[in-house]
């Protein structure tokens, strides 16, 4: 069965953050819903449609930027009271808009995240999580990592109201009180949390910022995870989800919003399992989804709310076809008196504009005249993924982008994103006297407000790229963001490590704090919190992205232990940790356990990779010599079958290859570091034996390798 929807744009309103916009409970069986929807303007907002016209209920005044909503009121009752949280502040109103609570936290950080129900309330700052039981502390719990987002469980096979936390290192955390109960493994940072069961039950859905979707059955004393979709199709991360009946099966389906502005349907087969039923992409980001009833009666549709605040409809509703050339157009009363009332705004709309322009250009012209930068809002999450080993560059502006400008002062490399349309230029740039490595400029079409970017960096080598952002906007203004590129910037937190690999240890000992040597780990790795973490001790996993290698960092008071099995890792914590003692002037003593047989480990972890490599490089320089060879003889019948299957893979060969450069530069600037580092730990400097190691690089034989490498 095939799901058609139309789309229809409702309203715009401010910028939005994740989950601001919720349906009200509707007041008959088929009757439309009223939608409420908060901003970054603190406007609170609350509208119905009437004639296919959005008329307003009730909308507050400006103020503190809104960061989550909720609905609530008394448990058994209709939940259509609206909690909107601000800074540290919950603020209650009715469906009609009066306010009845104001409720100040006294946290010291802004709320990110919040869940009512009933009489309690549960908020979120970063790391901090509150419970209030009518408006009285009830639990406090400090986590070990930011908290993204939280909801909470009553069930019958719950004994109490369940909390769920969902934190950015890949846990979920339950609580009971304000002790932790138990943390769930998830395969990626959580981002987003949802009861499957909106009437109660045991079962919640999480979204996660890597775009991956899945179900646990939250039990009292462990979960059980009932499936999980992975995101094969590379598309962005989730930033909302919702659970409603849209294809009218009586079984609740799955919609999910992504923050590339892809929208999904997923249904339920007979075996219980999740399949992708329906699929429509929007230009922004998609901050709230919501299933239900809104432009017409009896008419279901997903309703919802991106980046820039426009509120949309999927409906099921049939759309009136568009008429073609020749054709007679028949409108309805209804759609002339609105398309005439649209033509008569857009008139007044271009007479404010035009007498706008010209007050300004009087007042910048006066003695008196003030600059005035216009504000305007970036969205950016700059992640590392680990399916490419490289850095994915988001940037949503909530107007149009006229260029950018990227700056690294370290080396990286640009890769090529299918859905970026912006067209790239280089710059030269001195690396030597102004540490500058990367000059480029994005010049964008019309009308983009999104631009997705990535690079993949080189470990050892840190700094900073600097993304500097012009929209479309008079007078002209930038923004500047900077990402920190970390020392062991392809290393990515894991759950766990194999124990049983060869490892090179580090240990340092020196009259270091907790804290010293934890900003000294946040310093080097990324995906560590910035809070110093709780208790004596702590112990963090990480896995590297692009080889597969290891890495186990222990520390607490005083001293620090660090495990990898590539003596490179160790190599880069070793230097960069003894610069940042030496800037703090601390006295700290390092010792090495070197293992030899991790070197060659780690050459048979390359091996499969760089044979790869070199493979395609060579095939790659063949297709111009063999389509020459084809136009020459006409066919490529004489060919034997290798050549053959080369000239017909050559497209997807050089789009392969285009879409990693320097790929097989980086093995061997990794070989080479791992063979200069190997020895290096024994005292000796084997540089000038580099070009040796290269020659055999280029006549590639593993074991010709492992051999250099024990007696070079």
């Amino acid at each position: 069965m095939e799901i058609h929807l139309n789309r229809v744009d409702y309203i715009q309103v401010g910028v939005t953050s994740q989950k601001t916009m919720r349906l009200l409970p509707a007041v008959g069986k088929k009757a439309t819903q009223k939608v409420a929807i908060a901003d970054h303007d603190g406007i609170l907002m609350c509208f119905g449609m009437k004639k296919g016209e959005a008329v307003p209920v009730f909308k507050t005044l400006p103020g503190p930027k809104v960061a989550r909503m909720d609905l609530g009121g008394a448990v058994g009752t209709p939940q259509e009271k609206i909690f909107v949280c601000s800074g540290s502040q919950v603020r209650g109103f009715t469906k009609k808009g009066k306010q009845f609570l104001t409720f100040d936290a006294n946290l010291t950080e802004s709320i990110n995240a919040m869940h009512v129900s009933g009489a309690d309330l549960f908020v979120c700052a970063s790391y901090i999580y509150n419970h209030y039981c009518d408006c009285k502390d009830q639990d406090y719990f400090l986590s070990g990592d930011k908290i993204n987002d939280i909801t909470c469980l009553s069930s019958e096979k719950l004994s109490c109201l369940t909390p769920v936390l969902a934190c950015q290192d890949r846990v979920l955390r339950v609580l009971q009180g304000s002790e932790l109960a138990y943390d769930i493994e998830v395969p990626g940072p959580p981002s987003v949390l949802e009861l499957f069961n909106k009437d109660g039950g045991d079962e919640v859905l999480y979204g996660t910022t890597d775009g991956k979707i899945g179900l646990i059955q939250i039990g009292d004393s462990s979960a059980v995870t009932k499936w999980e979709i992975d995101n094969d199709k590379k598309k962005g991360g989730i930033l909302c989800v919702d659970t409603y009946d849209i294809i009218g099966d009586g079984v609740s389906d799955i919609l999910v919003g992504r923050d590339d502005g892809t929208v999904e349907i997923f249904s339920f087969d007979s075996s219980n399992e999740p399949t992708l039923r329906f699929e429509h992409v929007l230009s922004e980001s998609v901050t709230s989804i919501q299933g239900g009833c809104v432009g017409k009666e009896s008419y279901d549709e997903i309703l919802t709310a991106t980046y820039t605040g426009w509120v949309t409809g999927l409906t099921t509703d049939p759309q009136k076809a568009e008429a073609g050339p020749g054709d007679e157009v028949k409108m309805s009363k209804e759609t002339q008196s609105k398309i005439e009332s649209l033509r008569a705004e857009l008139e007044q709309l271009q007479v404010k504009v035009l007498q706008g322009r010209e007050q300004y250009q009087q007042t910048s012209q006066s003695s008196t005249a003030v600059s005035a930068v216009p504000v305007f809002s970036i969205n950016d999450k700059f992640t590392l993924s680990q399916d490419d080993a490289s850095y994915s560059l988001t940037l949503e502006v909530q107007t149009a982008i006229d260029n950018l400008l990227l700056q690294s002062d370290v080396p990286i490399d640009l890769l090529d994103v299918d859905k970026n349309s912006a067209v790239v230029s280089f710059s030269e740039c001195d690396s030597e006297p102004n540490g500058n490595f990367l000059l480029a400029t994005y010049r964008c079409q019309a009308n983009t407000t999104r631009l997705e970017l990535k690079v993949r960096s080189i470990e050892g080598q840190y700094g900073t790229l600097q993304a500097y952002v012009t929209p479309r906007l008079q007078p002209k203004t930038c923004q500047v963001r900077q990402y920190q590129i970390k020392p062991l910037s392809l290393h990515q937190r894991m759950h766990s490590i194999d124990p049983d690999r060869p490892m090179n240890k580090l240990s340092l000992v020196g009259q270091l704090s907790f804290a010293e040597i934890h900003s000294w780990v946040v310093f080097c790795l990324p995906e560590v919190p910035e809070k110093t973490p709780a208790g004596d001790s702590v112990t963090f996993y990480f896995h590297n992205t692009f080889l597969g290698t290891q890495l186990e960092a222990t520390y607490c008071k005083g001293e620090g232990h660090f495990k990898s099995d590539n003596i490179s890792t160790i190599s880069i914590l070793s230097d960069v940790l003894s610069k940042e003692a030496t800037k703090k002037k601390i006295n700290v003593n390092m010792s090495y356990d070197i293992n030899d047989e991790s070197v060659s480990h780690t050459l048979r972890m390359i091996h499969p990779k760089l044979e790869y490599q070199l493979l395609l490089a060579r095939k790659v320089q063949l297709v111009d010599a063999l389509k020459e060879l084809q136009v020459h003889e006409g066919n490529a019948d004489f060919l034997i079958p290798e050549y053959r299957s080369i000239l017909d893979e050559s497209a997807n060969l050089l789009e392969e290859y285009k879409k990693q450069p320097a790929h097989l530069e980086r093995l061997y600037g990794m070989i080479t570091d791992l063979f200069i580092d190997k020895f290096k730990f024994k005292g000796q400097n084997v540089k000038t034996k580099v070009s040796s190691l290269l020659e055999i690089l280029d006549n590639y034989d593993l074991n010709s390798l492992l051999d250099f490498f024990n007696d070079p």
